[in-house]
């Protein structure tokens, strides 16, 4: 449900004649909260519980085939609003509050284009997202807000319901959603998607694989706070789940480790890293994974002042931890997310060295391609972002061949689901994401008996193969 695409606005597609298209849908939503086990740091912030929205859609398409019952439609996404939406001048309480109120809203503006605007979902959410200003404003007027509300927290409160559409598009048609993007079912090129004459010509189903690959490598996550040894376990949690790294090690076979940075603190950084690579290294008993490399990702979250500050770390790295530098496969958002702000940093240099991607920075295809001009490899998908939007930004950067990983939000249940299948989907993901497992297990509680391994990880992958049921694919 991205605006940020260059199309015109209000967007508009023609009458879809698909018997896939979508002619009546009906969106609920319910939250739920949730306690982290541990606190999880990052950004110099520290989050300690989490609000999951879940939107349920039932759907009609135009052959009649219904999406209801145990085929409904689900798309459920943690709302990260400590992420999306870091001005401290704003309560997180209001931040919370603002961001459930648009989800609310949107999705009444869902329900009552039903009948009037069919289609793909991809149409429906991108019309439906170039129609909204509106109904942002309202929202931020009627909070007394004096900034206007940041563009990731409206994708992010957009992304269940889009979760719900293309899931019950999937569900009533009785196929996978990724195996339905193709011109029979979804008649716009990317360039009429994305107001981009450059693409013209090409369409989602040449960049985006209809089955799921049968497995990826998972990322688990190094928060700052995160015990690494015995040493440093101040207040033992006693749940019966890992307390250290190196426990963690054992437990999921692990190979991949995504290390939470300060990007403030030059020492306190090169020995977070370091230190990790040492508990790696100790920890021999990885079960199946013993022997595979270790690979690394390291994530600023914006902290980073300059280049200079990463070219730094890796200097230092190369020469005093090589084996830890080698080890590095990408680095992910060093400096602050306005791209477009007075003396916004490049990264030419670091991404030399190794590829930098922006995460924070892309909500849309004009900051994709301002990235790749001011440097950076890649980009970071997420599924809190919004489907449609992933679908397109990760078919333009598989096109154009740039630096492609897939991210999560501290998901769990059906968001974490969805994640995985998006990252399934996409050529050339290297790794999935999955740190709700870590902070907050009790909210995959419901999906364990279907989807154990996906939230149990063994050998340190998750088999994303199971994720191949109609419609997302859980």
């Amino acid at each position: 449900m991205s605006p940020a695409l260059s199309a015109p606005k209000p967007l508009r597609f023609p009458a879809n004649p698909a018997p896939t298209a979508l002619k009546q849908f009906a969106l609920t939503l319910q939250s739920e909260s949730y306690r982290y086990r541990t606190p999880m740091k990052f950004g110099g912030r520290v989050v300690e519980e989490v609000t999951v929205l879940t939107a349920q859609c039932t759907a009609t398409n135009q052959a009649g085939q219904v999406a209801d019952g145990d085929q409904i439609g689900i798309g459920s996404m943690t709302m990260g609003v400590a992420w999306a939406w870091p001005d401290a001048s704003v309560a997180d309480g209001t931040k919370l509050e603002v961001v459930l109120e648009l989800a609310s809203r949107m999705a009444a503006q869902v329900n009552e284009a039903s009948g009037t605007l069919t289609g793909h979902p991809m149409e429906i959410c991108l019309q439906l997202a170039s129609q909204r200003e509106d109904l942002v404003a309202a929202v931020a007027a009627g909070h007394d807000l004096t900034a206007p509300i940041p563009e990731l927290a409206i994708l992010l409160a957009a992304s269940p319901i889009e979760a719900a559409l293309f899931d019950a598009h999937g569900k009533a048609a009785g196929q996978s959603s990724y195996s339905l993007l193709s011109a029979e079912h979804l008649p716009p090129d990317l360039a009429e998607m994305t107001g981009d004459d450059r693409y013209a010509g090409l369409r989602l189903d040449q960049f985006i694989s209809s089955s799921p690959v049968a497995t990826l490598p998972l990322y688990h996550l190094v928060g700052a706070l995160d015990p690494l040894t015995q040493d440093d376990l101040a207040e033992p949690v006693g749940d019966g789940l890992p307390e250290t790294l190196g426990e963690w090690i054992t437990r999921n076979e692990l190979t991949h480790l995504k290390i939470k940075l300060n990007g403030d603190d030059a020492d306190w950084d090169f020995r977070r890293v370091r230190d990790i690579n040492t508990v790696a290294n100790e920890t021999t008993d990885r079960g199946s994974s013993t022997g595979k490399p270790w690979w690394f990702s390291l994530d600023f979250n914006e902290r980073c002042e300059d280049e200079a500050y990463v070219l730094g770390l890796l200097d230092r790295l190369e020469s005093e931890c090589p084996e830890a530098f080698e080890r590095i496969q990408y680095i992910e958002q060093p400096t602050h997310r306005d791209l477009k702000r007075p003396g916004a940093v490049t990264m030419h240099q670091a991404a030399a060295r190794i590829p930098v991607v922006i995460d924070e920075s892309l909500t849309g295809l004009e900051s994709l391609h301002l990235a790749v001009s001011q440097g950076y490899s890649g980009i970071a998908l997420k599924a809190c972002k919004g489907h449609a939007e992933a679908l397109l930004l990760g078919a333009i950067a598989v096109h154009e061949n740039l630096f492609l990983c897939v991210q999560d939000l501290t998901c769990v249940g059906a968001s974490l689901l969805h994640s995985a299948s998006l990252s399934a989907h996409i050529p050339g993901v290297a790794a999935v994401e999955s740190n709700g497992r870590q902070y907050c297990p009790e909210g995959n509680a419901e999906w364990m008996a279907c989807f154990g391994p996906m939230f149990e990880v063994r050998g340190g992958s998750v088999p994303t193969s199971c994720l191949d049921g109609p419609g997302l694919g859980y």
